[in-house]
């Protein structure tokens, strides 16, 4: 990363802090400060055994992030226990007892280590509350380890925190070695794991304390396995073996070996009242690190509407969840250690790079997936989507000749596997670049039929529905994209653009279009063509410059012709926002 780089990452926050700090300075100066010498050691030994690292330890304080909730649990239990015993023959009122509280969440990242973002304030704010020489954390932290570690926890209930916009469900946590139970095995030895990602999805748990909303948990978790089954490129442990689970304590690392899965999903179901809350993460089975978690609060007036809704959300989001996951594992190993599936991905993030040089090296890895898995269709389709990359862009010295390659390689794809949503979706974005809008709507609704909880299928439903006329309903589609899929990737901005654009809503347009911290020149043709249209001269020349320092040999008609447009009068009304911005042929 560079000096100024951020990352945004899922992280445990631990916050600690001294109770009654000025009234021990007042009592003795000089025993206090090296009594929170002596604190500090203790908290970084722990904190270092337990794989976090030190942020902060600025006056009485403690900051300290690490990757797995559980890790900062045991780490805020060791401190406790150990300042406790130290200070044992203390007399009450001199000994030092900290407040430590625990939250997962969201972070900042810097690249000098710093972190900042809601996960810190929250785990500060449970800090407050929290009884000196005792440990309080939030319920996404109680949710992740219930039965998980020596542990109980005691609801506390709603605290209403300083400058957080809603209460927060806090729990005391208490060490208790009776509580960890060895977990019941459902298989006499690991099974052998497959070549690409395997995920369970655990039975989530009923908090309610109401029995009659077990089937409503159950039903959650069922919806989940079978909408998960539509990835094809997941392989979903079925029902039958994840229900054996089904009210046993877990240890997620030991039932991932037994059941052969990198990730495991886990949640609960909590009803209050007219209320509903439902939490779910995705761990990292092989490091018990959580890669992502959620929390759904919803109104119990249709509980069949909510667990679809909920169902919906989450089988959206946890397919790109794994997929940058495993990236991630990927990108630390050499090419060769790449199986088929890796070699995809890399493939894939190296295609939306969008420059000739790692268009080449995506081509490369493609074909080496082939050659691992010539029954492959994922790959195949994949290998046409970069080769089709290539052609729009003029990378090849014949690319007539490029064409039959693709229409082969696509050929392949659903021969191999006629029901992957995904290899329908490349076709039916390669048919709409040829202008064979019938086989692309065609490939489209096969897509959309086998898999329309798939983010990119969705947002691709909008992008054809703005290319041939109909933007309003594309605009629908595109917002309903972003809804299932909140982490989706920037593009995404501008295909909502372009249909708010193609409706005539050119003030919502821009609003999309400025979204985007990056910068094209697609965008910034867009983005002067509408303040063409709302009479903005000055803005729409001020993206006309950036669009030529960018692109200096733009050519108007070239640009217009490169777009979708089924019919003559869309192109032509971008053809005229264009002209009227400045940009002539």
């Amino acid at each position: 990363m560079g000096e100024t780089s951020t990352r945004q990452r899922l992280a445990a926050i631990l916050a600690a802090d001294v109770s009654g700090f000025s009234r021990l300075m007042a009592k003795d100066e000089t025993g206090t400060v090296n009594a929170l010498d002596a604190a500090r050691e203790v908290f970084g030994r722990h904190i270092a055994a337990m794989s976090g690292r030190v942020i902060d330890m600025a006056g009485d304080s403690v900051l300290a992030v690490f990757e797995t909730a559980a890790g900062a649990v045991n780490a805020a239990l060791a401190v406790q226990q150990e300042i406790g015993e130290r200070c044992a023959d203390q007399s009450e009122d001199c000994r030092m007892h900290f407040r430590i509280g625990v939250h997962l969440g969201d972070v900042i990242e810097k690249s000098d280590g710093t972190v900042y973002g809601d996960g810190v304030n929250t785990a500060a704010r449970i800090e407050s509350v929290a009884e000196p020489g005792g440990v309080s954390v939030s319920e996404t932290v109680e949710s992740v380890l219930r039965h998980r570690i020596a542990a109980v926890f005691e609801d506390q209930g709603q605290h209403a925190l300083k400058n957080l916009p809603k209460p927060v469900q806090v729990f005391r946590v208490r060490a208790s070695a009776a509580v960890a139970k060895p977990v019941a095995t459902a298989a006499a030895a690991p099974v052998e794991r497959v070549s690409k990602p395997a995920i369970a999805v655990l039975p989530f748990d009923n908090m309610s304390g109401d029995a009659e909303q077990e089937f409503f948990a159950d039903g959650i978790t069922e919806d989940i396995i079978t909408e998960l089954s539509r990835f094809k490129d997941l392989f979903v442990i079925s029902r039958n073996s994840s229900f054996k689970y089904k009210g046993q304590p877990v240890q997620v690392q030991k039932f991932a070996r037994e059941l052969g899965v990198q990730y495991v999903v886990e949640g609960s179901v909590r009803k209050a009242g007219k209320r509903v809350r439902i939490t779910v993460q995705l761990i990292d089975a092989e490091t018990d690190r959580h890669v992502w978690a959620e929390r759904y609060d919803r109104d119990l007036e249709d509980i069949f509407a909510i667990q679809d809704e909920v169902t919906s959300s989450i089988v959206a989001i946890l397919p790109g969840r794994v997929e940058a996951a495993s990236r991630d594992r990927a990108s630390r190993k050499t090419t060769d250690n790449m199986a088929a599936y890796e070699c995809v991905l890399t493939g894939k993030r190296l295609h939306h790079q969008s420059n000739r040089q790692d268009n080449e090296r995506a081509l490369a890895l493609l074909d080496r997936a082939i050659a691992l898995d010539p029954n492959y269709a994922h790959a195949h389709s994949w290998k046409a989507c970069v080769l089709g990359q290539r052609w729009g862009y003029s990378w090849s010295d014949d690319r007539d000749a490029l064409v039959p390659v693709i229409v082969g390689e696509l050929e392949k794809a659903l021969a191999l596997d006629d029901n992957d949503s995904d290899v329908h979706r490349v076709l039916a974005a390669v048919q709409l670049i040829y202008g064979d809008f019938e086989k692309s709507q065609y490939h489209q609704q096969r897509a959309l039929s086998l898999n329309p909880n798939d983010d990119l299928v969705v947002v691709q439903q909008g992008e054809i529905l703005t290319w041939i006329g109909q933007p309003e309903e594309g605009v629908e589609w595109i917002l309903k994209a972003m809804r299932l899929n909140p982490y989706h990737p920037e593009r995404f901005w501008g295909h909502l653009g372009r249909a708010y654009f193609g409706s005539r809503h050119y003030a919502e347009a821009l609003d999309a279009l400025n979204r985007p911290a990056s910068v094209d020149a697609a965008r910034l043709a867009l983005k002067a063509a509408c303040h063409a249209r709302l009479e903005q001269a000055d803005l729409a020349q001020a993206c006309v410059q950036q669009l030529r320092a960018l692109r200096p040999p733009f050519v108007l008609a070239e640009h217009v012709a490169a777009m979708h447009y089924l019919h003559a009068a869309d192109s032509e009304h971008y053809a005229e926002s264009l002209a009227l911005a400045g940009l002539q042929s």
